[in-house]
């Protein structure tokens, strides 16, 4: 493994936890954490920036409103199918080399959808566009694994990646809103293509390779049942009806048969010993709860702002601009909290806090106390963000990094795609039931608000018991620990 050392510090910090000496950054060590935390940014806010532009760019190119998740849908399936291939290609080939691949890619795509004239020539750029958030997330992942040691100097870069990427969801919000009303939906995707082309120049002075000493075969079928069987699992979750169904079951096909090839391949695209090590399998579940369920959340907020306590589409923004703010400052000092508490207790508490949080919401009344709120819930959320990432990447090799970092980033892909169509759909079965009664629109909405809150709450609180007991009950009691 050729590793550029940013230091004498990161050589000294490395393979520790702690010490000041250890954790500092010289001036290029900052330079590459930035690079990083754009292209994390850049890549999160393409996931917000397009929602409050639909209604125009429908209008504009054609599309029914039945078809306008296509919009999202259609960035959704490569970016989160194809992240695990990307990881494990990134560890074989060179993380470098496709990372500015993706930001290529992602950039040319952008540019595409800026000047789509028809819907196909739109869903094939958001197409191209996640599959360059595909290469750049878990390769920018990966090369800030194995940049920053293990301990002190890695907890605050992905203290730091974390940060960015929940701000990313936020700011997004509010920029597509702002640029949709002034310069139209095109601005929202030539932003993107401005910010990436920034990037692609920036990037290659900086970031040296870095891969494996020798180059193992890629492991196709395993790369190609696991990318397929995540793509119909998250193409079942936007479509209805008979799709869903064939979907599913596809789904359930290429996943299990990419466990039983990986059980077999001498040269496995993930090692089934390393899903069996308890940092990396409940890490990854602890990250896949909190950006669903949190996602879901803001999606409630959202029903609950504009159509209950009658919010401007500005005010929301406004609002969630604050919870933005939280997560920033809670991202930069999470590792500090990891640094006393350790990553797997920071992992426990912050799904507490966030699911007890998540509760209060169903007796929550008013705009102000929904943000007091959010805010707490978002302490926790953002302090799993970083420490399930600290969890998962910790113990392991460098040439295990790459493939590490795509169930991290897969977790949080999968997350945000699969918990608001479930609890949206719990929620609006509620009102759905309310009115047919002869309640109201808005006390139908806030009811099954509640309900779906509960869910959320439930399912965190249950989750953060099961890590818990995973992780934190005393080495006599927990089975022998798995070495990749």
């Amino acid at each position: 493994m050729t590793i550029d050392p940013l230091s004498r510090d990161a050589e000294a910090g490395a393979g520790t936890s702690s010490g000041e000496h250890g954790a500092r950054f010289t001036t290029r060590a900052k330079l590459i954490l930035a690079i990083l935390c754009a292209a994390q940014f850049i890549i999160s806010l393409d996931f917000s920036i397009l929602n409050v532009a639909l209604p125009d760019l429908g209008r504009e190119l054609g599309m029914e409103q039945a078809d306008l998740q296509w919009a999202i849908t259609a960035f959704a399936l490569p970016s989160g199918g194809c992240l695990l291939l990307f990881g494990r290609m990134a560890d074989l080939y060179g993380r470098r080399r496709l990372f500015l691949g993706g930001v290529l890619l992602f950039t040319v795509a952008s540019v595409v959808a800026a000047l789509a004239w028809n819907p196909g020539v739109f869903v094939a750029g958001r197409v191209l566009q996640g599959l360059g958030a595909a290469a750049v997330i878990p390769t920018g992942m990966s090369l800030l694994t194995t940049t920053f040691a293990e301990g002190t100097q890695r907890n605050r870069a992905l203290g730091a990646s974390g940060s960015v990427l929940s701000l990313g969801f936020t700011v997004g919000m509010l920029v597509g809103g702002t640029m949709t009303d002034t310069l139209g939906w095109r601005s929202t995707m030539a932003l993107l293509a401005v910010a990436g082309g920034v990037l692609a120049v920036a990037a290659p002075g900086l970031l040296t390779e870095s891969r494996g000493a020798r180059s193992p075969r890629l492991d196709l079928p395993g790369a190609a049942t696991v990318s397929g069987g995540l793509v119909c699992l998250i193409l079942a979750l936007s479509a209805v009806g008979a799709v869903r169904v064939v979907a599913v079951a596809a789904a359930v096909l290429l996943l299990g048969g990419f466990v039983v090839i990986e059980s077999r391949a001498a040269q496995p695209l993930v090692s089934l010993t390393m899903l069996r090590r308890p940092t990396v399998a409940f890490g990854s579940l602890g990250g896949l709860i909190t950006f669903s369920m949190m996602s879901s959340f803001i999606f409630l907020l959202t029903l609950y702002l504009q159509d209950v306590v009658a919010l401007s589409p500005l005010w929301t923004g406004l609002f969630f601009g604050g919870q933005g703010v939280v997560l920033a400052v809670t991202g930069m000092v999470s590792s500090s909290v990891i640094r006393v508490l350790g990553a797997g207790r920071t992992l426990v508490a912050g799904l507490a806090l966030q699911g007890v949080c998540t509760a209060a919401m169903t007796v929550t009344e008013g705009a102000w106390p929904a943000l007091a709120v959010i805010c707490l819930a978002s302490v926790g959320h953002m302090s799993v963000v970083v420490s399930y990432g600290v969890t998962v990447t910790s113990g392991l090799p460098d040439t295990a990094q790459g493939v590490a970092t795509g169930l991290v980033t897969s977790a949080q892909q999968i997350g945000i795609t699969v918990g608001t169509p479930i609890l949206s759909a719990i929620c609006m079965a509620q009102v759905s039931a309310l009115q047919a009664a002869g309640q109201a629109a808005a006390p139908a909405l806030l009811s099954g608000v509640r309900l779906a809150a509960a869910v959320d709450a439930g399912v965190v609180l249950a989750v953060s018991f099961l890590i818990g007991y995973a992780l934190l009950r005393p080495p006599s009691r927990r089975p022998r620990r798995t070495h990749a």
